[in-house]
């Protein structure tokens, strides 16, 4: 009986550090994503005067700047620390957005853009590595997908209100929009530096027994430890995943709008995409319990060139049933995934390992948007995202060894066990 008290009371303070990590964190989400601009950007810049493959370009910039940045900024964060390469980050894209509304030279949108994915890539990994380990300092990281998935829910449902905000803000002014956005990141920053606090590389948790025999070691050496081919393999699909769903959301407003849809219902069926895509993250925990990743990767892949495929028939209404019902499957693969990659990297390192995983998704997403940029633009919007559903397909035979081999990614803790039973 008293064991079971225990037991009981243990499992409760567990409850309430998880609870006590994750309130902070659920804010921060909901402010990080009300950018009001999101769902309208590509329409901005084309009434800017860019034309499709400028807009592309810049897109393809972004995301290129963002994977080559992210190497340094997740060193630099292991060192310096996670919130501060977040506070980093998100005062420098603000600073971003307040400038590309009060320029319309290509040039300058060029230059913002690459302080943009430099900001990008100091808040990429860092934010998922200061959760985890957090988690891990109160003994709760059983909690990280359930947790990883309400973060996810909120910042995407809050992206998608933003959106239909935006379209309201956007006829009083698009300096209205922008400058939202820009508040919105900077009481972000607010919060993370009140309530989250500072954890960096050296204060790892999860990697004690291991520390004194890789002490010396390098980011770098601790990749090669952890890139088992089976990860590797998760590394390039997932990131060819994200190559697909990324593009395939931001160029959804151009197919529909030349499918004849009008700004307006633009507006919305993104938003509403933004909705879908927050709620079936709620799913991930079930999903991971009683499917796993291996077989979430290829169901969202196929599921990605479905909707890829419905959208080339050239029916507005098609399009919008499509991205509605089948975009938002790659959110649920995208948290358990993500938790996958946390299990497998060390804490020391956790932030570095992250980013360069973040990079190769990076320059996957940014090549994507050019091809697909490119395709839309010689093919025409519809016939081009129908063909760009050759990507996800790909991905899916890249990773069928993997399925069919039974491998799986080996994470930190079962090596541990294993060096201890040798």
């Amino acid at each position: 009986m008293t064991g079971t008290t225990e037991a009981l009371g243990g499992s409760a303070a567990v409850d309430d550090a998880a609870r006590s990590v994750a309130r902070p964190f659920y804010v921060y989400a909901v402010l990080a994503n009300s950018l009001f601009q999101r769902g309208l950007f590509v329409l901005f810049l084309y009434q800017r005067g860019f034309s499709a493959g400028q807009v592309a370009l810049l897109q393809t910039l972004l995301y290129l700047v963002s994977g080559l940045a992210e190497l340094p900024t997740g060193v630099i964060a292991d060192r310096i620390g996670r919130r501060a390469s977040i506070v980093i980050g998100q005062v420098l894209i603000a600073g971003c957005l307040l400038g590309q509304v009060t320029s319309s030279n290509y040039w300058v949108f060029l230059t913002l853009f690459i302080g943009q994915g430099v900001g990008m890539a100091c808040v990429s990994g860092s934010d998922t590595a200061l959760l985890y380990d957090l988690l891990v300092r109160g003994g709760a990281t059983a909690g990280y997908v359930k947790i990883k998935s309400r973060f996810t829910m909120l910042g995407t449902v809050a992206s998608g209100v933003a959106i239909v905000l935006g379209g309201q803000m956007q006829q009083i002014s698009w300096g209205v929009v922008y400058a939202g956005s820009a508040a919105c990141l900077v009481l972000a920053v607010v919060v993370l530096m009140s309530r989250v606090p500072e954890i960096r590389g050296m204060d790892a948790v999860d990697e004690q027994d291991g520390a004194e025999e890789h002490g010396d070691g390098t980011a770098w050496r601790a990749m090669l430890r952890v890139a088992t081919p089976a990860l590797v393999a998760l590394v390039v699909v997932s990131g060819l995943m994200h190559a697909t769903l990324t593009p395939y959301i931001i160029f959804t407003q151009k197919t529909l709008s030349d499918q004849g849809a009008g700004t307006a219902l633009v507006s919305v069926v993104i938003s509403a995409g933004f909705f879908v895509g927050g709620l079936t993250p709620l799913l991930s925990d079930l999903a991971n319990r009683h499917i796993g990743y291996r077989v979430m990767v290829p169901a969202s892949l196929l599921m990605l060139a479905a909707a890829l495929g419905l959208s080339g028939l050239g029916l507005v209404w098609v399009t919008v049933a499509a991205f509605l019902v089948l975009g938002g499957i790659p959110e649920i693969t995208a948290v358990i995934v993500d938790n996958v990659f946390n299990e497998a990297v060390p804490s020391r390192y956790r932030a570095s390992l992250l980013s360069m995983i973040s990079f190769v998704e990076s320059a996957l997403i940014g090549t994507g948007y050019l091809v697909l940029g490119a395709l839309m633009g010689g093919l025409g919007s519809s016939v081009g995202m129908a063909a760009y559903a050759a990507v996800p397909l790909l991905a899916c035979l890249l990773w069928l060894p993997v399925l069919f081999r039974g491998a799986r990614v080996t994470t930190e803790i079962e090596k541990s066990v294993d060096q201890r039973a040798s």
